[in-house]
């Protein structure tokens, strides 16, 4: 596209072919099992509940996260009003009692977060039932644990749902689709429990699903894989027909198998992988496209022998099959573990600065929320301060939705008393869902929205924003661009003008 000339004392307004640069998932995790992150205690008002809730919003939008990852279903129960399961115990500090007064957690946290430009991914526990073998004796008549007690099975102190049972993965993802279909979240996201991680001298006790189910399986291993590969195999093609924009997005254990045991694995020595002992084949479900990101829990440091930080983000570049990486990060370590190396403060900045430089990584995410207080070794105002300063919007999914929304038109500029005055024509386009703004300084027309110079993100707050930023003597250039839900942007529209002695002049 030929640009018109501007001079540096005139009006000019242009359109050109928006291409983001330097787009970054940030993302945190939210944990509610056991009142980890949200909320501080079971049992708090509903006003407590709320106010917690925006505190914790406000601190993530202050250091420049972009997504949350709450968990709304810990354990057979939930954190929203649910048509199958009952209200979670550490919400009201009983299970199957709903807030009171009544509101719905998952439909506030939606709210906020968007009105915060945070995407919202709701966290779900596919298979744990309960967190401890003392909950049978207070469960509530609705959770499956009453209900259909057959399905399920003790382990290490802990009830799971036997993923060996057709019907109750059936039931699983109906629980899924009723939030997919009822709620305006942005992405389904599991986390690394499928089959639970092994207990020292214990089998996972499910021999009779085996022996009922297990048919022309000879490996039990085989068939546990099988079972985690049709539950994911199944939902994936539900969500394609009932959500098919949705985001489906899994956490798994860092280490997928150990080049050991596999000419295909990581150049690790892991005790536990995630093929072999959790029984998520996560590299085949990217390879066939099952899921749409992959989030590796990366939680060892850069030069741990066993499974260096380094060696297991190339690896999972080398596998993430055009879908997209986000590297999940143990904030939770830092100046807490017994490696030595989260003893640096540096750790989490170096980690951040191989994200950066991957050709194939697009993000991160941390665990978990409660760690942006402690802020241990500042790697938190490291993240405010430095690294997640400027604003970023998260990469978009052209292989879900594609197409952009009508630009937005008629941008104007005018002086005001305390900066410049910016309105536009709202194009009343469905898709649309927020605007971008961006602005460099400088005589020549900028040809792409630098993310660097993104300095507005505008969601239902009307088509008008006022920089008061700006600086007498200087040319800038403004780009606004409409984007959808999916982060895809219109074409930007562009004015420039040059601020002089508090008056535009023309």
């Amino acid at each position: 596209m030929n640009l018109p000339r501007l001079a540096c004392l005139f009006f000019s307004l242009c359109f050109l072919s928006a291409t983001a640069q330097q787009r970054e998932f940030r993302g945190m995790w939210i944990a509610t099992v056991k009142n980890i992150d949200w909320p501080s205690q079971p049992g708090l008002t509903t006003a407590e509940q709320q106010k917690e809730l925006l505190l914790l919003l406000d601190s993530l939008q202050s250091h420049g996260f972009n997504a949350v990852i709450l968990q709304v279903r810990p354990a057979g129960d939930a954190f929203y009003e649910s048509n199958f399961e009952p209200w979670s115990e550490w919400l009201t500090g009983r299970q199957g009692v709903a807030p009171r007064p009544f509101y719905d957690p998952l439909q506030f946290a939606i709210r906020e977060a968007h009105a915060r430009n945070m995407e919202l991914h709701a966290w779900v526990n596919p298979f744990r039932a309960s967190m401890s073998d003392d909950s049978l004796q207070w469960i509530a008549p609705e959770h499956i644990l009453s209900r259909h007690p057959e399905w399920t099975v003790s382990y290490g102190g802990k009830q799971y749902i036997d993923p060996g049972v057709p019907p109750a993965r059936e039931y699983v993802k109906d629980v899924i689709l009723d939030i997919i279909e009822r709620y305006d979240i942005d992405a389904l996201h599991f986390d690394d429990y499928f089959y639970p991680y092994k207990v020292a001298g214990q089998d996972f006790p499910d021999s009779l699903s085996w022996r009922y189910y297990g048919g022309r399986f000879r490996d039990i291993d085989a068939w546990r894989r099988d079972n985690v590969d049709q539950f994911i195999y199944s939902l994936h093609q539900k969500i394609l027909e009932s959500s098919p924009t949705l985001k489906f997005g899994i956490s798994p254990f860092a280490v997928w198998r150990n080049k050991a045991d596999d000419p295909e694995g990581s150049d690790t020595r892991a005790g536990i992988t995630s093929y072999d002992g959790l029984h998520a084949d996560i590299r085949k479900w990217m390879r066939l496209g099952w899921i749409d990101y992959v989030a590796p829990q990366i939680y060892f440091s850069v030069g741990y022998a066993p499974a260096d930080y380094e060696v297991l983000l190339r690896w999972w570049e080398q596998n993430s099959y055009g879908k997209h990486l986000y590297i999940g990060h143990s904030a939770y370590k830092v100046n807490n573990n017994s490696d030595r190396n989260w003893e640096d403060p540096k750790e989490i900045p170096r980690q951040l600065n191989m994200v950066r430089a991957s050709t194939k990584a697009e993000g991160s995410i941390f665990f978990s929320a409660k760690w942006l207080q402690v802020n241990a070794l500042g790697w938190a105002d490291s993240l405010q301060q430095h690294y997640y300063s400027q604003m970023a919007i998260p990469p978009g999914m052209p292989w879900l939705d594609h197409l952009p929304p009508l630009s937005p038109a008629q941008l104007t500029a005018h002086a005001g008393k305390t900066g410049v005055q910016l309105l536009w024509l709202d194009p009343r386009n469905p898709d649309a869902a927020y605007y971008c703004l961006y602005r460099t300084e400088g005589k020549a027309v900028p040809l792409t929205t630098d993310q660097a110079k993104l300095i507005a993100v505008l969601r239902n707050q009307g088509a008008y924003f006022e920089d008061r930023s700006v600086q007498f003597g200087k040319k800038y250039h403004y780009l606004l661009t409409a984007s959808d839900a999916h982060h895809n942007e219109s074409d930007a529209i562009i004015i420039s003008k040059r601020y002089w002695r508090g008056l535009f002049r023309r």
